[in-house]
């Protein structure tokens, strides 16, 4: 790279800043900045083609092609070259454009002269915006240097079109972050709110993307990024506990930090012209465009790391941290792009939602935003580049969308189903203390699910009978080091203190595949949910499980004591559990200590070979509970955190609901209490479903008993069965249209 070429560079964008300084309309703006570059380059055409939807571009701004067809030409994404910059985040760089494959030929715009093309995508942050283009008559090749500059002026571009630089008539130049966006996303936990976006991380604003001095720029880079290796230093130091593996992935976050080859690129921006924070955005944007195109987990969370480490440079660069002054607003809903469950749990109960740009159903976040009886949505992309604080927003997290910045129309049909929801479950509370008694008298036994102590006054308020099941995880996710026994103790004994006498069944410690502890060892597994997670974990590391068993029998202190291990895959593994537990109870007698007054030790059948173990399993337990959520994915082989094939199952689905009365039968010719705990059980149908097939507990989260409630006592269940059986013997794949149309027919 020649000083001449570095010159020309800077001499380019100082240009190009001077012009968007000019007063006038966006259009003019786009127009000055087409003709400026192809005269700084030498070219006879520059275009911008900007999209007007996620998948359309259109042409905004032309010299060289033919003015008319400015706003006329348009065309798909991956559609001809302009289409493949685009689709694929990369330059084309051709001297004879009409033999590319994939070349189409635009008649309106006159294009057919021209035989070079050079095209580079505009984006910022991983949000594709739309794609830079010269093209000339001379059939050459652009050079390294060339196409480096174009580059760096389609980042400026992108930058100023954040800024609302290019504001004019149409869908392709609508000013940024003003219109209606509807995101479709899946269902992290259910539930309806209206209220103001809060960015868990607000963006940062670059105002000037032109460096005028770059040895003064390169010096507030140099200085950042001194202050960027000292805070990693400081971090690293502080989580220092001893864990390998977790220094290990500490160490390669410091090995980035200090890239000579990130280091380097970002001084070649600054030479080029831009500001030091420009450059690092530049470099950023790259990685996140990389990222889309990545399969390796592992290289997708290095380039995660890089993107983190950018943010943090950005900051200190700009000065905007994490706090900008901003007052959070009345209803917030949070947005964020993924977030731990300690964080989450600070807000608290003054959020009214969450979305998350990634995230899964059971993430730490989902168990928390259903602790807190909120909704949350997941998946809902590239939300956190076009959320600003304060917008309007809906969150729909029954159907898994989003609503931001809605119309009034959007938002008076949104308002109207929250009020049915509330008027629904005004009517529900007066069923509070009534029994969920069918018609014929069948009484179904509705329990709450819990993993905070902030659940418990849901107790009350909902009529539930009991905690089907208290997750006691979540005590483990929010902290930095393995709880102590005595904080276990009395947080647990509050638990019961707070039922007043009614069942509380303590599921121990779920944690590995997506639930991974701050302070434990990762394991790397191709399949984590099949993994080594749950009641595996327990019994190849005792330590801690003996530590919560001894927890639970303390915190108890002579009360009635209900103990259920996860994810039992076969007897022997029961056995193992149950008998540390006896074991650890024979411990606290030795010393002294009171014991529970009654025991119960249960297991959550979540794999389907636990459905066959031999009879002996099912009279030692005391109870089992149907963990409904990864029993059906392991049923169907359908994994539930994949947004393709989850929704490819049906608890309705026919084979599912004989599988299930198969257990029902075995459990009753054992005398076995059984009932069924996942999201299933707080749907109203489904949940009818199940009492019809004999559960006679079913446990849910505490908005979900009024509705399921107010169903099951109108209906007979046992004509219910018997229109499931009908459905079945006719051959039907599926019950639920047999089921939704009787009850069309009934009054409900």
């Amino acid at each position: 790279m020649t000083e001449r070429t570095e010159s020309d560079s800077r001499r380019l964008l100082r240009r190009l800043r001077d012009t968007l300084a000019e007063p006038g309309a966006g259009q003019e703006r786009l127009d000055r900045i087409v003709r400026l570059i192809a005269s700084s380059m030498g070219t006879e055409v520059c275009s911008v083609y900007l999209f007007r939807d996620d998948e359309t571009l259109e042409l905004c701004a032309t010299e060289g092609l033919k003015r008319e067809s400015v706003h006329k030409t348009r065309m798909k994404l991956g559609e001809g070259l302009v289409g493949r910059v685009a689709k694929t985040s990369s330059p084309v760089n051709t001297a004879n454009a009409p033999a590319e494959k994939g070349f189409r030929y635009m008649p309106e715009t006159g294009e057919e002269i021209y035989s070079s093309f050079l095209g580079v995508p505009i984006q910022r942050l991983g949000e594709k915006l739309g794609v830079l283009v010269v093209q000339s008559k001379e059939a050459r090749s652009y050079s390294d240097d060339e196409i480096y500059a174009l580059e760096v002026v389609a980042m400026v571009v992108a930058e100023m079109s954040e800024l609302g630089a290019f504001i004019g008539e149409g869908d392709a130049l609508a000013a940024p972050h003003k219109h209606a966006v509807m995101f479709r996303g899946g269902t992290g936990q259910e539930g309806a709110a209206e209220g103001r976006v809060w960015l868990h991380e607000p963006r940062v604003v670059i105002i000037n993307p032109v460096g005028d001095d770059p040895v003064k720029e390169m010096e507030r880079l140099n200085k950042a990024v001194a202050d960027l290796r000292l805070s990693v230093d400081a971090m690293i130091t502080t989580s220092d506990n001893g864990d390998a593996e977790q220094n290990q992935i500490l160490e390669a976050y410091r090995m980035f930090a200090n890239s000579r080859g990130w280091m380097r690129r970002m001084e070649e921006d600054i030479a080029r012209g831009l500001s030091a924070e420009a450059a690092v955005e530049k470099e950023q944007s790259q990685a996140r465009a990389r990222l889309e195109t990545v399969p390796d987990p592992y290289l997708r969370d290095r380039l995660h790391d890089l993107d983190d480490l950018s943010n943090r440079l950005l900051r200190i660069l700009t000065g905007q941290g994490q706090d900008t002054g901003a007052e959070m607003p009345d209803n917030p809903i949070l947005v964020a792009r993924n977030i731990g469950p300690a964080e989450l749990l600070d807000y608290g109960r003054k959020l009214k939602g969450v979305v998350l740009e990634e995230g899964s159903v059971g993430s730490h976040a989902a168990v928390v935003a259903r602790a807190l009886a909120i909704p949350l949505v997941i998946h809902a992309e590239k939300i956190t580049t076009e959320a600003l604080n304060g917008d309007h927003i809906l969150v729909d997290g029954d159907q898994g969308m989003v609503h931001l910045r809605p119309d009034e129309t959007v938002a008076r049909h949104f308002r109207e189903k929250i009020a049915m929801q509330a008027a629904a479950q005004s009517r529900y509370a007066s069923l509070r203390d009534q029994p969920a008694t069918d018609k014929a008298g069948t009484t179904i036994a509705l329990h709450m699910n819990a993993g905070l102590m902030a659940d418990l006054p849901s107790l009350a308020g909902s009529g539930a009978e009991g905690v089907g099941l208290f997750r006691t995880e979540l005590q483990f996710l929010i902290r930095s080091h393995v709880p102590k026994r005595g904080e276990l103790a009395a947080l647990y004994a509050r638990v019961m203190e707070a039922a007043h006498g009614k069942r509380v069944v303590f599921r121990t410690l779920d944690i590995g595949s997506d639930k991974v502890l701050p302070y434990m060892k990762r394991v790397e597994e191709p399949n984590p949910a099949m993994g080594w997670r749950a009641i595996r974990v327990g019994l190849d590391k005792p330590g801690v499980m003996r530590m919560q068993l001894q927890a639970l029998i303390r915190a108890a202190a002579g009360r009635p004591l209900t103990v259920m291990f996860p994810f039992v895959a076969e007897m022997s593994e029961f056995t193992e559990a149950r008998t540390m537990l006896i074991d650890e109870i024979e411990n606290e007698r030795s010393l002294g200590h009171k014991l529970p007054s009654i025991l119960e030790v249960g297991a959550m059948l979540e794999t389907p070979s636990l459905a066959f173990a031999p009879d002996a399993f099912f009279e030692m337990a005391d109870f089992i509970s149907i963990g409904g959520n990864d029993l059906k994915q392991f049923f169907f082989a359908a994994d539930r955190e994949n947004e393709r094939v989850r929704k490819r199952y049906d608890m309705l689905n026919a084979s599912f609901v004989t599988f299930l009365e198969k257990i029902v039968a075995r459990c009753d010719r054992t005398g076995t209490p059984l009932s069924f705990c996942g999201e299933d059980a707080g749907r109203p149908v489904e949940a009818l479903c199940l009492a019809a097939i004999g559960f006679r507990m079913l446990s849910m989260r505490p908005a979900s008993i009024g509705p399921v409630k107010h169903l099951i006592r109108r209906v007979d269940l046992g004509a219910l069965k018997a229109v499931m059986e009908r459905a079945r013997a006719s051959g039907a794949d599926n019950l639920r249209p047999a089921v939704m149309d009787w009850l069309s027919r009934q009054d409900v």
